[in-house]
């Protein structure tokens, strides 16, 4: 079957226009080079019609059954990659494309890009549709909520190749440099052969725009610099984040903080996330509304969300700029023991910001949500960070996509929320020690006279709750008052 396969993948690939007609007989031959092939049929009987991940899942099983690779994670990856390359043009041909789709609009450009990613298997949709996705309405509006399935399991080989593995190799630098781009990969080490990246230059430096192979919303896009640098969040990022939604107005773009705890899993490179998505903190309304008596032009308000953010609104740029890098500099100070907030422990800083920027039909705005690492006994994961209640549910750092309002939860709860509801359905009690408080709670609330929809219903309408509740604790003000003081401090 290997001949029909690669012939319904060069197929496909015309049809998506991965390739054009004259292209075919060069993809074949370097596909047959890949597999070890010899020989092609002049005549192939029938033609594997498929989609593209799976073709190329079948022909790595094929390779696998003729011993081309062995039936290990990275050799499969490695392959998978290179053979999807044979379909994608040199990093100059997709930019110059780019480019000029951009000309007619920057949504013709992000389409393009994005379809080429998705249809090249360097975004993982078969990985992806294996997530657990839903919405949940809270009193901060539709709240998303993502079991993460997507990323595979290692197998014992792979484990021990890993472990067996010396880690003297540091090419490329991390994951996000611009090296990865084309690179076939190693063990403990991501295949990017089909890998390209779109340059967008900004602010005089090199930046680059890639999607994310495993995404959460809508065209997940990152954008990273060319320099391998630290995370940092100041004046020059909020320019830069407000001047890429001016290049493309139908994208968010917001950073992650730049201290552990708050901050993202990748600190050591400097980037950002955006995309085509509307999370239910866009849709926040105003709390309150404030004046910012050095910046008369620009509306600043508190929006109602769980954690505390404050939204600045203006037609240019500049001042959005000054403003948040004045707020920024100000928090990074402050301290409030009323509010348990301490700039610092010793040298040591815990004030941040992890700020979102958005172009509402020529309105720039930009969300800026104040963040704290400190820890205590009490919290020695971080005072304003999911406390020890629901990390049955999630004890990972709230980043820039759950502060949003998209929860990322771990594999594990497929399964434990399995075992809930059968408490909730009354055909079991057992469920993981740590969710055993959580089960007697939903019991002695609901009892357990429901039928499945009726606690599938309920199941999902907690789990809601409960990430209400893991920004609510990550939130630095807990009362208006509070954030009231803080206020009163940038007008000082």
């Amino acid at each position: 079957m290997i001949y029909q396969h690669i012939t319904g993948l060069i197929q496909i690939a015309l049809e998506v226009k991965l390739i054009e007609p004259a292209d075919q007989f060069f993809v074949r031959n370097r596909l047959m080079s890949l597999l070890g092939l010899e020989n092609f049929p002049e005549a192939v009987d029938s033609i594997s019609m498929d989609t593209i991940p799976n073709l190329v899942e079948k022909i790595i099983t094929y390779a696998i059954d003729e011993n081309v690779i062995q039936n290990v994670f990275d050799d499969k990856e490695i392959l998978a990659a290179n053979i999807m390359n044979c379909f994608v043009p040199m990093p100059s041909v997709v930019n110059a494309a780019f480019e000029q789709k951009y000309k007619d609009s920057p949504l013709a450009a992000t389409d393009y890009f994005y379809n080429l990613s998705k249809n090249n298997n360097y975004i993982q949709l078969n990985r992806i549709a294996k997530n657990i996705s839903f919405k949940v309405d809270t009193q901060y509006g539709q709240m998303d909520i993502t079991i993460n399935l997507s990323k595979p399991e290692k197998d014992p080989e792979q484990i021990k190749r890993e472990f067996k593995m010396k880690h003297a190799n540091n090419y490329p630098k991390c994951l996000l440099c611009i090296e990865n781009e084309g690179y076939s990969g190693r063990t403990n080490y991501p295949a990017r052969a089909n890998h390209r990246v779109i340059r967008v230059p900004l602010l005089g430096e090199s930046w680059y725009l890639q999607y994310s192979p495993y995404v959460y919303y809508n065209e997940h896009c990152i954008l990273f610099s060319e320099e391998h640098r630290p995370m940092k969040i100041g004046r020059e990022a909020f320019e830069r984040l407000l001047t890429f939604t001016e290049k493309f107005p139908h994208y968010f773009i917001g950073s992650n903080a730049d201290l552990p705890i708050v901050g993202g899993s990748i600190l050591s490179h400097d980037h950002y996330q955006g995309g085509n998505y509307e999370f239910a903190m866009t849709r926040a309304v105003d709390d309150f509304s404030f004046d910012l008596k050095d910046y008369p032009a620009i509306k600043a308000s508190v929006i109602k969300w769980p954690m505390s953010v404050i939204r600045l609104r203006a037609t240019n740029i500049r001042p959005l700029v000054k403003a948040a890098d004045n707020i920024l500099q100000t928090w990074r100070g402050y301290s409030d023991r009323l509010a348990n907030i301490l700039a610092y422990t010793e040298d040591t800083p815990h004030n941040t910001i992890t700020p979102i920027a958005r172009n509402r039909d020529g309105i720039f705005e930009i969300d800026l949500v104040l963040r704290n690492n400190r820890t205590t006994s009490e919290h020695p994961l971080g005072l304003f960070h999911p406390h020890a209640d629901v990390h049955h549910i999630k004890k990972e750092n709230i980043g820039l996509i759950e502060v949003m309002g998209l929860a990322v939860l771990p594999p594990r709860l497929k399964e434990e929320i399995t075992d809930i509801q059968k408490v909730l359905l009354g055909t079991s009690n057992q469920v993981a020690d740590y969710h055993s408080e959580w089960a007697k709670q939903l019991k002695a609330k609901y009892g357990t006279r429901l039928n499945k929809e009726q606690a599938d219903s309920i199941l999902l309408d907690e789990l809601g709750k409960k990430f209400v509740r893991c920004l609510e604790d990550a939130g630095v003000f807990k009362e208006h008052e509070a954030f009231k003081r803080f206020i009163h401090a940038l007008n000082k």
